[in-house]
């Protein structure tokens, strides 16, 4: 009854679009799938966001979408809208309900809540080891992540997208509930590339995020004094509720996650290197993996020779360690690029979309000296 063909470790966005790529596919239906997650699932505890031209995938589930960005900098400010794209927002919970539900509906796949505590390894099999069971799976897809994988290295540095975010609802309408604040590097930088990311549901709603790419974290009381404080600022309010909070760290590093991955355990997600080095973003860069990894399956290649490195790896290396020797001024980087380029040729690369002659006018938009400066000191 504990035996698996596949063991699926983590009900996270790679672990659910995982488990689903395999219900619905005719060559996994005879075997028997098992997915893995100590959380119940019922809480909004994230929220997903993307630029995604027309319709999606997930348009069955958005919270909500907008058609217009502002750019704040410390010199320039521009809203813009973004046509062909939208800017889509996903609410943690309704993309739990979607797939957890789908997921009910093939007989082949078993949903346990229960806590993984350990894995052990053999030529044929690994055992997931739970508080209460042990499950035996030929293979395991692992989404847990622990930043010692990437810290015990010194080949790539290695930063944090880290935020805190409040949803409130404010008593006057000081939103614009048609445009997201994707940027706004006017706040206080104190050393770190710092930013206000602000998402109107409406015009007294909104969820404000304070957001830091760095290395270290912040104590709690930092985050929430800086977010009241822009909420004054900005918008002159006082009188707000909270209505939900969020908060979470997402590891920004060129570190090659394959290290880590077994003959038979492959990780995936963010544990697996699946967020973009240079922006964090995890959703839409797992959904264009998952269908690669679920290929590789089906052919039965060895899944730690799966590599899905590109050439914006090597661009994302240069940025990160821009980044890391320089923290104070990466505001200076993203004011240079929207101050040349459209947002949608900016989306379009961010997206790994773009031809080698528009990467040439995404790096010449970009301050010249910090990134030759970092492409030397790689190169020797």
């Amino acid at each position: 009854m504990n035996n698996y063909d596949y063991i699926i470790i983590g009900a996270g966005a790679s672990g659910l679009l995982l488990a689903d790529a395999m219900g619905g596919d005719s060559f996994f239906a005879q075997k028997k799938i098992l997915l893995l997650e100590k959380d119940s699932k019922k809480t909004n505890d994230r929220t997903w966001c993307y630029w995604e031209k027309g319709k999606g995938h997930f348009d069955a589930i958005l919270h909500k979408k907008w058609d217009t960005i502002h750019f704040e900098g410390k010199v320039i400010s521009k809203r813009t809208q973004i046509a062909p794209y939208s800017y889509k927002m996903i609410k943690g919970i309704d993309f739990y309900n979607h797939f957890l539900k789908r997921i009910e509906s093939y007989s082949n796949i078993t949903f346990k809540q229960e806590e993984v505590v350990n894995l052990q390894e053999t030529s044929t099999e690994v055992t997931v080891q739970t508080q209460n069971n042990c499950y035996n799976g030929h293979y395991v897809f692992n989404s847990l992540f622990n930043f010692k994988m990437a810290t015990q290295q010194k080949q790539f540095p290695i930063l944090q997208q880290h935020f805190i975010g409040w949803v409130i609802k404010t008593e006057k309408p000081v939103f614009n509930a048609s445009e997201v604040t994707y940027m706004d590097f006017s706040i206080p930088q104190k050393g770190n590339t710092r930013f206000m990311y602000v998402l109107p549901n409406s015009n007294n709603t909104a969820l404000i995020e304070y957001t830091l790419f760095s290395e270290q974290l912040l104590d709690k009381e930092e985050y929430e004094e800086q977010i009241k404080q822009y909420i004054r600022d900005r918008y002159q309010c006082e009188a707000y509720e909270i209505i939900e909070t969020e908060a979470g760290s997402i590891p920004m590093t060129c570190y090659d996650f394959r290290e880590n991955h077994t003959k038979r355990i492959r990780y995936i997600g963010t544990a697996g290197g699946w967020a973009k080095p240079s922006t964090g973003y995890t959703l839409m860069s797992t959904a264009n993996k998952i269908p690669k990894l679920v290929e590789y399956i089906k052919k039965g290649e060895p899944l730690k020779k799966l590599n899905l490195k590109n050439k914006f790896w090597y661009y994302d290396v240069l940025f990160l360690d821009v980044l890391h020797a320089d923290n104070a001024n990466g505001y200076a980087i993203f004011e240079s690029l929207f101050k040349s380029l459209s947002p949608q040729k900016v989306f379009k690369f961010l997206d790994e979309k773009t031809t080698l002659r528009e990467d040439l006018a995404f790096i010449n938009s970009c301050p010249k000296f910090p990134f030759l400066k970092a492409f030397f000191k790689r190169l020797f």
